[in-house]
């Protein structure tokens, strides 16, 4: 049977890692080249009041290597029944942080005992050290509904070493639209390299 969204943000702890162990693999290919709209499920609700509840993530092919990655990007915290505008800064541009690659899980190993095929890898994906603690994030992520990409879920992992400090967060997408090109970004240490010296 499908979940809907409504469904999931009424879900507990255990129900949400029913659907992380179930593991529905994601279609690269749908992803690539798209933008969701981010839920956190977990945090209390003092924290998304003082701080945020929604954000966005991206998926973006990269046309040089093939290598899905992406980027989350702060949001007006104005809900998510249509996609919420991004928080910018002085320059107008949009604020992001934490970089990562979509990766696949085969023959890893994660906290749990979960198996499943894809994760993001935020330690690979260019992140400077000032965008601790997005550099050691390790994310089991999973389709909610088999076969389909427009609701995806995820669990916020860590992994410091041979460490994993796996937390009692996990997160949802929900599906906006394509990503517009002239929204990809490069790495963050690509782009720090490509300034003047």
């Amino acid at each position: 049977m499908a979940h809907s969204l409504d469904e999931l943000l009424g879900m507990s702890g255990a129900q949400l890692f029913d659907i992380m162990r179930a593991a529905h693999p994601i279609d690269r290919e749908a992803v690539a080249d798209s933008a969701y709209t981010g839920i956190d499920l977990s945090m209390p609700a003092l924290f998304h009041r003082l701080f945020w509840r929604s954000f966005r993530k991206t998926f973006h092919k990269d046309p040089a290597t093939g290598v899905i990655r992406g980027w989350n990007v702060k949001v007006e915290q104005t809900g998510w029944e249509s996609p919420p505008a991004p928080l910018r800064d002085r320059q107008g541009r949009p604020k992001t942080f934490g970089h990562y690659e979509l990766r696949s899980a085969e023959g890893l190993s994660f906290p749990r005992g979960w198996k499943g095929s894809d994760y993001l890898d935020y330690r690979v994906a260019g992140n400077l050290f000032s965008d601790f603690p997005a550099r050691v994030g390790f994310c089991p992520l999973v389709a909610v509904n088999e076969g389909s990409v427009d609701l995806l879920l995820g669990w916020e992992i860590f992994r410091l070493g041979d460490t994993f400090v796996p937390l009692q967060d996990f997160w949802l997408l929900r599906r906006e639209g394509p990503l517009a090109p002239e929204d990809v970004l490069p790495r963050p240490i690509d782009a720090v390299a490509a300034l003047p010296s």
